[in-house]
């Protein structure tokens, strides 16, 4: 989300998916409470006007604000109030950075993805688990709101304050109410399942990766799964703020009045330490990188986010659920057409019973079929659903166009077979060009850009997973980055349809060898460079034309490389891998 000219992180996304494990189960039935379950539900029985409304301190394990005394994470807590007298129940947790936030988040800035972030139990997971025998929990991150310490944008000190309250509901940690008497959660079984959206999803995920015990199952929603990737792109910027002291700037954003004050030292550091310089990939970002971390996961997964999610972007879901997968962690995945968004305002009552059931499966371990569905919910522009029983699907397959000359009608082709002779093409930098200017007008070579067109397709043709481009380049400069753009053309025959801008990634070319170091280039030289673009399941219609545009500096999407200038691409090896379904054969060329 952005506030002033910056970026912040938001709430919400959604996928759907399945899969399952001999290593993680879901809570015993055993477990189950004496009264909600019935035929396999959870049945609303418990008065959620009665309910138990408590605000308890958590004793921490960190001193994130060098005082010398531990920090007390805040949590409000509701629960039936049978659990006054025996009830045991499992809870449903929303832990965020953002409480303190809410009464000054508006409408417009919502338009301008701020999240609308409900306090005080207003959004709808206390009406409607609280009765049906949960407790609900809001976890306030450490220096923010009520709670101790400093924030620290992704960093083990995010983790461990809201690992704490998991570990307070265990029996674990000790917590104490406003006037110091201790506060003992006898009522909880001890089974927590985390949801939440952007940074509120990012901490379940951050937690998950520790592999606490009593965590049974997260529901990231357009989160991050690493804090280098949600603010660079293989080694540049992300632009309109990523790319400026943006750890910084969300810490002091998020921060209490008493910790931005308290913390002025701690803030800083988080900008002095980014490497904005560089962009580099360094032990800054390793510490808020959670994917190599996943083989720890003990929980289930429900991912969701929206494929046009340009805050929390795309590649953050697809290379966590990768990892889910190849560690055979169940999950379920939801993929929604839009961008940084909640589930629950796009398929509202589908979302809640997903919830429900997800929930009752893995919290109170009911047999419900939850994990016998099909593992993938998508979302098409036309706003209508359909299940998949695996993504990326498994019948796609890594197709590789070339890149070949002007054809009649086209300033580059996209061909099964390299062309030969190849020769190269060049274009030269300009950093005002749009996006909207760089793909227009395929038919005619430009000055500042690259276009490659296939065929018009003889059937619909759809791609589910990552695009990978490979490229050989001479660039005439030290420095430069790459931009591709993958774009839905019409026909040739309809001169109005408006390029749809399917997926884009970019690098730094000085990075191509490695994320973590860079080195200048030299005037002349060739340069062998692959990157990907970010994840897409869409179907580009029967008559279409799928394109690439290459283009250096895209200065809404990348921080702008001012030393960028003229580059020449090699046709001969140059090319672009689709995940195409059913592959070459379903191109139809």
């Amino acid at each position: 989300m952005e506030h002033a000219r910056r970026p912040v992180a938001l709430l919400a996304g959604l996928v759907a998916v399945v899969t399952g494990s001999a290593l993680l189960m879901p809570l015993s039935a055993a477990a189950t409470p004496q009264g909600p379950v019935v035929g396999n539900e959870t049945k609303p029985i418990y008065s959620h006007a009665d309910a138990v409304k408590e605000t308890v301190y958590i004793e921490s394990k960190i001193d994130s604000d060098s005082d010398g005394k531990l920090d007390r994470i805040a949590a409000d807590v509701m629960r039936p109030k049978e659990t006054n007298s025996g009830l045991k129940v499992p809870i449903v947790m929303e832990a965020s950075p953002y409480y303190q936030l809410a009464p000054l988040l508006t409408r417009e800035r919502l338009d301008r993805q701020i999240p609308m972030l409900p306090k005080d139990f207003r959004r709808w997971y206390d009406e409607f688990f609280v009765p049906r025998g949960y407790a609900v929990v809001e976890v306030e991150m450490q220096g923010t709101a009520r709670s101790d310490g400093c924030p620290t944008t992704g960093g083990k000190e995010d983790t461990r304050s809201i690992a704490a309250s998991i570990d307070w509901l265990n029996g674990r940690a000790k917590a104490f109410y406003a006037d110091g008497t201790p506060a003992v959660a006898s009522w909880s079984t001890g089974a927590v399942g985390m949801l939440g959206g952007s940074y509120n999803g990012t901490l379940p995920t951050a937690v998950a990766a520790t592999g606490i015990k009593g965590l049974k199952t997260i529901v990231p929603m357009s989160a991050i799964s690493s804090w280098y990737d949600y603010t660079r792109d293989q080694g540049i910027g992300y632009s309109n703020g990523w790319d400026e002291r943006y750890a910084e700037w969300l810490a002091s954003y998020v921060a209490s009045p008493a910790a931005r004050e308290r913390c002025k030292e701690q803030l800083k550091a988080l900008g002095d330490n980014s490497g904005d310089d560089t962009f580099n990939y360094t032990s800054f970002w390793r510490e808020r990188d959670y994917k190599p971390d996943v083989d720890n996961i003990r929980a289930s997964v429900f991912v969701v986010h929206g494929q046009e999610d340009w805050n929390v972007k795309p590649g953050h879901y697809s290379k966590l659920w990768d990892l889910l997968a190849k560690n055979h962690i169940p999950r379920k995945l939801w993929l929604l057409r839009g961008g940084h968004v909640d589930p629950n305002g796009v398929r509202s009552a589908e979302w809640q019973a997903a919830m429900h059931r997800w929930m009752d499966h893995w919290l109170y371990g009911l047999d419900n079929g939850v994990m016998k569905e099909p593992i993938a919910d998508i979302q098409r522009p036309d706003g209508k659903w359909e299940t998949q029983t695996s993504w990326p699907d498994k019948k796609a397959e890594d197709t590789r166009l070339f890149f070949g000359p002007a054809t009649d009608g086209v300033a580059g082709t996209l061909r099964s077979l390299p062309s030969w002779p190849s020769g190269n093409q060049s274009f030269t930098d300009d950093p005002q060009q749009t996006e909207v200017n760089a793909i227009g007008g395929p038919e005619a070579a430009k000055a500042n850009r690259l276009a490659y067109l296939t065929p018009e397709l003889k059937q619909p043709t759809r791609i589910s997973g990552t695009s990978e481009v490979t490229v050989r380049v001479t660039p005439e400069t030290t420095s430069t980055p790459l931009t591709g753009l993958l774009v839905d053309y019409g026909p040739a025959s309809d001169p109005a349809f408006r390029p749809i801008v399917v997926t884009r990634g970019a690098i730094d070319v000085k990075n191509h060898l490695s994320l973590s170091w860079e080195h200048d280039l030299k005037p002349g030289q060739s340069y062998y460079v692959r990157w990907k673009l970010h994840p897409k399941d869409y179907i580009f219609a029967a008559g279409h034309r799928i394109g690439l545009v290459v283009v250096a500096n895209n200065a809404s999407y990348v921080s702008v490389d001012a030393k960028a200038g003229k580059n020449s691409i090699s046709l001969l090896t140059s090319n672009i891998e689709l995940p195409v379904v059913g592959g070459r054969k379903a191109l139809g060329f």
